[in-house]
């Protein structure tokens, strides 16, 4: 799991690299176009209409456009924060989603076991089955020697432990939940900043010097808020996958102890 989290940040990190690499190609082919070839009145105007809509219609280019007009100080800083906090919760997401499994067959198996073979067979079976459950089932009855308060302390504790393990990365995703925000309001009050100051400046109040600092301002925000709202998506996905294996851990574990209580009862009788 740690390597595939790797892999995602990696992967992340390459998408970021390129899109400064595509942004500083774009910005100096602008600065060496010939001003002849940038003002060519030979152009068809129908055709550099279309090709102009054309362009428009690019998703790509649109937030190449947007992510340059924002500013790519602040938005890169908002990049990474989507990237690290996506990597975070997709390797939450796989975990959680591998953690997860069929409780009542387990129970099932388990007291199939140990009315065939015993503790033993049923803690085999514990073994080749993945997820907490099996791990809370087969610490319990590692001790069933040692009576049966001991198993159930035994569940308690070692159920604990699981939770924190389902738990863990979980504060890294609200981490960035609450910073890309934080960065696009940064980005916000810098964007209008720069338009005072180009007031200030210019000793005349036109919209066509505080439009950039405005500009920066409202897409610095909103970049925060969109990349906020995707991982709190997430996290609300993982929470709620959280409580879901946690109950059927505890339904899993009273039903386990029942179990016991009714075998030794059977190998009493």
């Amino acid at each position: 799991m740690k390597r595939l989290f790797a892999l995602i940040a990696f992967t992340g990190m390459l998408f970021f690299l390129a899109l400064n690499v595509v942004v500083a190609q774009d910005q100096a082919a602008a600065q060496n176009t010939p001003a002849v070839q940038q003002a060519d009145l030979t152009a068809d105007p129908v055709e550099d209409a279309a090709a102009a809509a054309e362009e428009g219609k690019s998703l790509h280019s649109q937030l190449k456009q947007t992510f340059i007009d924002g500013g790519p100080f602040f938005m890169s800083f908002i990049l990474i924060s989507l990237v690290l906090g996506l990597a975070f919760a997709i390797e939450r997401v796989l975990y959680l989603n591998f953690s997860t499994s069929n409780t009542k067959k387990l129970l099932t198996n388990v007291e199939q076991a140990l009315d065939s073979g015993g503790v033993e067979a049923a803690k085999e079976v514990c073994r080749k089955t993945r997820g907490p459950v099996a791990s809370i089932f087969f610490q319990g009855l590692d001790r069933v020697d040692h009576g049966i308060d001991v198993v159930e302390k035994s569940i308690i504790s070692y159920g604990g432990v699981q939770a924190g393990l389902l738990e863990r990365g979980l504060s890294w995703i609200a981490l960035f939940i609450a910073l890309a925000p934080m960065l696009g309001f940064l980005g916000t009050v810098i964007g209008m900043i720069q338009a005072f100051n180009a007031i200030e400046i210019a000793g005349d109040i036109s919209p066509t010097l505080v439009a950039s600092g405005i500009k920066v301002a409202l897409i610095t925000t909103v970049g925060g808020l969109i990349v906020a709202i995707i991982l709190q998506i997430f996290y609300n996905y993982c929470l709620s996958k959280i409580d879901s294996i946690v109950n059927n851990m505890e339904d899993a574990s009273i039903s386990l102890i029942d179990l016991l209580v009714k075998h030794n009862l059977k190998k009493s009788a």
